[in-house]
């Protein structure tokens, strides 16, 4: 099996996360993408919202696809949560599995800052999407990450500058997120007043 690993805090879900999904599943032709929100993320300070509404609006937001699954990996450990650990924990639990690591251009760029990436390639490959502002491509670390170029897939997906902070902050000064923001999960973030008491 072919599996695609997505992370982040969805903090709100929003297209941009669908759309990398849905285009990653298809050019890699992934028999399944797994969510994985962060529980406890390094680079960000704190969630705006608790794990259990974000895990909420998950649901919602990929409610009807069969292969869109979300993971409590990193909810159901002690963090913080790095993605080298979290795709190392995945690959003991599923040795037979194909994983493929799913990000934006933006991501690739940063890669060496991240934790461990030498690591992180030898699990997994990257499924990489471009990003408005980004300037990615496979050979760009292979100077001090050797092997990378070999475990980067490039892909084309629209390339939307979609952003949860921001996202966020327009449901705080009362604005519209109708069509970036999945109907279900409006509903959602509306019922629970959620963002207004930042």
């Amino acid at each position: 099996m072919r599996l695609g690993i997505l992370g982040g805090t969805f903090d709100p879900p929003h297209v941009g996360h669908l759309i990398l999904a849905e285009y990653a599943q298809d050019a890699v032709k992934l028999d399944q993408v797994w969510f994985v929100p962060a529980a406890d993320p390094p680079h960000k300070h704190e969630t705006r919202l608790n794990v259990d509404h974000r895990l909420a609006m998950i649901s919602a937001a990929i409610a009807g696809r069969p292969d869109f699954h979300i993971s409590r990996v990193d909810i159901d450990r002690p963090g913080p949560h790095y993605t080298v650990d979290m795709m190392r924990l995945l690959r003991e639990q599923y040795p037979d599995v194909e994983l493929y690591f799913i990000m934006g251009g933006d991501s690739l760029r940063d890669l060496p800052k991240w934790s461990r990436p030498h690591e992180l390639i030898q699990v997994c490959k990257l499924v990489v999407m471009g990003r408005p502002n980004a300037d990615a491509y496979p050979t760009m670390h292979e100077r001090i990450l050797p092997g990378l170029a070999e475990r980067v897939i490039m892909t084309e997906s629209p390339m939307l500058g979609v952003s949860s902070t921001e996202l966020a902050e327009r449901i705080r000064a009362g604005r519209s997120v109708r069509y970036v923001v999945p109907e279900p999960v409006c509903a959602y973030i509306e019922t629970h007043r959620l963002y207004l008491d930042e």
